[in-house]
């Protein structure tokens, strides 16, 4: 996830401006070396092990994924709140093209972060006023593109220790490299850096339950965006065909209830696993789905480069970087999107 922080222009607000500069100030304010915090005696011993397992997975990011090498994610701060920001996803009501928000620096973006949760929904409601399909998602990490130093946030910590190394690979991803105006290519590419760090990582340092645990939340996870694309495909070719308003509607409708029908039955095979039900409990919409298109939607074709070279994670970046300087429309067909 990449949060705009840098810059106003006519695009951003100097009240946008204002929370972005003091969000990231107290990031910096709270930071500190995570080698003062392990020789702190009021750290807990839980919080200790847990940021020992970070420094390693930091050193093994540069040395072996070759990602940036940088003091990013060798400090720790605790937000005391369980996001660190809270993003905004807007479409309108019968397409999946987002809402876009413009920066100097980062760009264009399909979302707009905010590091505090009540402006963000505030933004959500004029937006579900204005006819938009809304969806505010909060966020564990997010990076600054090498601009500052990106530290382990407590936010992150909540999830089990493989996840917590894909964030660390994704956001590193975002430093390592970074396209304007193009957010499914950047996450995207980031995802792909992210799946195959954590299936390196556990292969050299994890156990045979933590592998076996990653490949289940993966098989779950794969089955989970399957249904939410292939939703997205059927209502897309829909909403293409310009019907009136009231028949997009009803089939809009019975989309979302058979996607939820689609992962009752999911559960199901999952033997009653629940860990995406917060996900499908309310605002099933446009705007939700491409929060998950957004991240998945063009992995295939990073996984499918990153085969080509017979796994070499440097000369994928050479070929990445080379496709990144293409227009964005030959940069697409390049990806075979």
């Amino acid at each position: 996830m990449i949060l705009c922080l840098l810059s106003l222009n006519a695009c951003s607000s100097i009240a946008y401006y204002s929370q972005a500069i003091g969000g990231q100030w107290e990031i910096f304010r709270r930071s500190q070396p995570i080698e003062n915090v392990l020789i702190d005696p009021a750290t807990s011993a839980p919080l200790k092990k847990q940021l020992t397992a970070i420094l390693k997975i930091r050193t093994f990011a540069s040395e072996q994924l070759y990602l940036p090498d940088n003091r990013s994610y060798t400090h720790y701060a605790d937000l005391q709140r369980p996001f660190v920001v809270w993003s905004v996803f807007a479409t309108p009501r019968f397409s999946f093209t987002p809402k876009q928000w413009c920066f100097l620096i980062v760009g264009c973006v399909s979302y707009r972060g905010y590091f505090s949760e009540a402006p963000a929904q505030a933004l959500a409601e004029t937006l579900r006023a204005q006819g938009y399909d809304v969806y505010v998602a909060g966020i564990p990490a997010y990076s600054s593109l090498g601009w500052f130093t990106d530290p382990v946030l407590n936010t992150m910590l909540a999830w089990p220790s493989h996840d917590i190394a894909g964030i660390i690979f994704h956001e590193l991803a975002h430093q390592k490299m970074y396209i304007q105006d193009d957010t499914a290519f950047n996450e995207a590419f980031a995802m792909a850096v992210e799946y195959v760090g954590i299936e390196r990582w556990l292969a050299q340092n994890g156990t045979d339950e933590d592998l076996a645990t990653y490949q289940q939340s993966q098989k779950r996870h794969q089955a989970f965006t399957e249904l939410v694309l292939t939703t997205r495909n059927h209502l897309q070719q829909r909403y293409q065909e310009n019907g009136a308003p009231d028949k997009l509607h009803a089939a809009k409708t019975a989309a979302f209830e058979k996607l939820l029908a689609q992962y009752a039955e999911l559960k199901k095979q999952w033997g009653g696993y629940a860990g995406y039900d917060n996900w499908f409990a309310k605002d099933l919409n446009n705007a939700k789905l491409l929060s998950v298109v957004t991240y998945h939607d063009y992995v295939p074709a990073f996984q499918g480069l990153l085969a080509e070279v017979d796994q070499d994670l440097q000369r994928f970046y050479k070929r990445v970087a080379k496709i990144g300087e293409l227009p964005i429309e030959e940069r697409h067909k390049q990806l075979g999107l």
